[in-house]
Order: structure tokens, then C-alpha cells, then sequence
């Protein structure tokens, strides 16, 4: 798919100096909020079933689904409340906008309202699968908008020659660029997308790049471009609170907005999975008879809380393949072995059909930490069908 965002972008012309348009990237365009803003509005098109609709960042964000999934993970007050417009503004106006820029989103304003209608579905469904699909998205279209730019070769310069004096030459030299090609309000701004811009690349480079405006101490890390990361000391303490009970208190949130993080991630590669396949099994035995319903762990996670979240790792059944054979005598705590090598050899045939959906690395990381053995990323399917069958007659 990478491929393809590639192809799709150098039809574009992404020039800044032509353009003059500061917000190609924000504060807000992290890899988990754009994943989730895309997600956000792949669900409110499949609510109005029509993928062409017109829609503003206000119809996303007062759309119940994400309502509900960003006041869970992100800790933001209800979409009622009026004290919280503008942080809302720019949680998703920000991440649309980049879209737009990109003309994976079309924008045009009417009136004093800005509105957005899908040009590459294709595309926007890609980011909205994973963090990493959303990383991957911004690494290759920030590239391209510094290349377009004729920028490039200062972040090129600096990625070869990581130190902190060569980061200072390109901090200036982008700042000065930015004031001179945009209308944007200082330095200061600049200075704030100047990091949601560097860091994606350096990590995606594993490069030094830039925390609280100098030079990292470290290799940028992927914890480092998110949004929602914040730990229970990041949590205000409350002047009526006494320390025990701040952290208590400080502590259950955080742990909250994980555990709704991890149930939006499974429901909502469960229902990637069932999209796409439904609906067919994707198990072809003589139990694929009528409508698959059932999204299936291969790797249970009670087990596997590391894969969970893989759509490589779930898989579209009917209801009797699941509960006679997954899960024989529908007993959700065993797994039938020798039927999850035949869910794996079924997963790997769509993870070679939908390539563009699935990804073959990550469904090589889940046999990793499923059966904990390595596989080469250079392995053909007919080849890594094979070394199933084989270690499972081992077993």
C-alpha cells in the first residue's frame, strides 16, 4: 500500500512556496489521532451510507462513535460541553486538513464553514486501520511535501549527519522558511510543527530528532509521536486531594483510557475483519455453510495480549466452525490445534489476497509471538504454509 500512497502523491504538487499553506501538518496530526479521525469518519459515511457526502469537522466529532471512543481514550469532556469547542476544533479540524492537503480529502469552504468530502477511500481506509499504517502514511507524505518544497535535502543532510549543530542549522533554516513562504504567526508556531514534522521521519529513520525544541537526548521512539501517552503523573492533582489518594485516583484514569483503548482497537479490528469478508467464511471446510458471523481469535487473548489487536490474528467463521471446532464443545478457554492451523493457513491466503488490507509483517509478527518462531520477511506463502503444516505435525 506504501506503493501506492507513493503513486497517488507524485500526481500531487505539495509546494509550500506555492501553496502558502502552513497547516499541511499540526499539533494535532499525531499517528493515533489521525488513525482515529479517519476511522471516525469512515464510521459516520458508513452511517449515512453514502462514501461522498459532504461533512465538517463538527458533524465528526458530534457524531456518537467518536464521541464516545475520544471521551474514553483521550479523556476529552463530553461533545456537549461548550467550554471544550475549541480544543474539539482543533482535535479534528487539524488531522482533516492534513487529509486535505494531501487530496485524500477534498475541502471547500461555504459560507464561514469549512466542508470535506472523500477523494481516495482507499487510502483513508489504510490509515484508519493502525497507528503504524497512520505513520507510515505521514513519513511518506511529509517526504513528499518537503521534496515538493525543495527543503528536502536539509532534512536529508541532517538525518546523515545527526548532531546537535546540524540540527540547529535545520530548526533555523525551516523556521525562517516557513515565516518567509506562510502566512504563520512567528517562530513560536512554527517552532510547534517544526516537531510534529522531524520526529515522524527521524523515527521512522531511527534518528535523533527534537524534544521540547532542542536536540533529543535519544533515538526518537514511537511513544514519542503520540498523542495519547501521557502517564498518571501528567494528571493534575486536585488542591483538595492528598497524595495518596491523587495517585489513586491519577492512576485508575490512566488505566481506564488504556483498557477503552484496547477495547476500541479489538471491536474495531474485528469489524475490518468482518467488512471485508462477510459474508463467506474464510475457512473453506464443510462447516462454512451459511453466513459467517463469528470474529475469531486465532491466537486467544486471554494468551496473546500482545496480538490482540492484529486483524492478522482474527478470522471471519461461521458460528458452527467456531464453537464445534475453534472452540471445541464451545468451551472459549481451549483451542482446537489442529483447526488453528487451518485458520492460520486460511489467514495467510487472505493476508496474500488483501494485501493492501493486511500486512505480511505483521502477520509474520503474529506466528511470532503465537507460536514464537521466526519467519523471514522474504518468505513466499506457498514456503510459509508449508513450515506450518510442519511445525504443527511436530506439536
Amino acid at each position: 500500500m506504501e506503493n501506492k500512497i507513493e503513486e497517488y502523491l507524485n500526481n500531487i504538487d505539495l509546494d509550500i512556496r506555492k501553496t502558502k499553506n502552513a497547516r499541511f501538518m499540526d499539533q494535532k496530526v499525531t499517528p493515533d489521532v489521525l488513525c482515529m479521525i479517519a476511522d471516525c469518519v469512515l464510521n459516520y459515511l458508513e452511517s449515512k451510507n453514502e462514501e461522498n457526502i459532504k461533512f465538517s469537522s463538527t458533524d465528526i466529532w458530534k457524531y456518537e462513535y467518536s464521541n464516545t471512543n475520544i471521551k474514553e481514550i483521550f479523556g476529552k469532556t463530553d461533545v456537549s460541553n461548550k467550554k471544550a469547542k475549541n480544543e474539539y476544533d482543533k482535535f479534528f479540524q487539524q488531522p482533516l486538513k492534513a487529509l486535505a492537503y494531501a487530496k485524500i480529502l477534498k475541502e471547500e469552504k461555504q459560507g464561514n464553514k469549512i466542508y470535506f468530502t472523500v477523494l481516495n477511500l482507499d487510502i483513508l481506509q489504510y490509515i484508519a486501520i493502525k497507528e503504524r499504517n497512520a505513520l507510515n502514511f505521514l513519513d511518506i507524505y511529509l517526504k513528499k511535501v518537503l521534496e515538493d518544497s525543495g527543503i528536502w535535502d536539509l532534512f536529508e543532510n541532517f538525518f546523515i549527519n545527526n548532531t546537535k549543530d546540524n540540527f540547529n542549522i535545520l530548526k533555523s533554516k525551516y523556521e525562517n522558511f516557513i515565516i518567509q513562504h506562510t502566512p504563520i504567526n512567528g517562530k513560536t508556531e512554527a517552532r510547534r510543527i517544526f516537531t510534529k514534522v522531524l520526529n515522524p521521519l527521524a523515527f521512522k529513520r531511527q534518528k535523533y530528532g527534537t524534544s521540547k525544541g532542542f536536540f533529543s537526548k535519544d533515538i526518537i521512539s514511537n511513544d514519542v509521536l503520540m498523542y495519547n501517552r501521557k502517564n498518571w503523573r501528567d494528571i493534575t492533582k486536585k488542591k483538595s486531594e492528598t497524595r495518596e489518594e491523587y495517585e489513586i485516583r491519577a492512576k485508575l484514569e490512566v488505566q481506564q483510557s488504556k483498557d477503552a483503548y484496547v477495547k476500541y482497537t479489538i471491536n474495531k479490528a474485528a469489524n475490518i475483519v468482518r467488512k471485508l469478508h462477510s459474508p463467506n467464511s474464510e475457512l473453506k471446510d464443510d462447516l462454512a455453510i451459511g453466513e459467517a458471523t463469528q470474529v475469531h481469535h486465532i491466537f486467544m487473548k486471554s494468551d496473546f495480549p500482545q496480538i490482540e489487536s492484529y486483524i492478522e490474528n482474527l478470522i471471519l467463521l461461521t458460528a458452527t466452525q467456531h464453537n464445534t471446532k475453534a472452540h471445541p464443545n464451545n468451551n472459549t478457554r481451549i483451542i482446537n490445534k489442529d483447526y488453528q492451523l487451518l485458520c492460520l493457513l486460511a489467514k495467510s491466503d487472505s493476508v496474500e489476497k488483501y494485501h493492501n488490507i493486511y500486512s505480511k509483517e505483521d502477520f509474520l509478527f503474529v506466528l511470532k509471538i503465537g507460536l514464537n518462531e521466526e519467519f523471514s520477511n522474504n518468505i513466499e506463502f506457498r514456503e510459509l504454509k508449508e513450515k506450518l503444516v510442519d511445525l504443527y505435525n511436530v506439536a
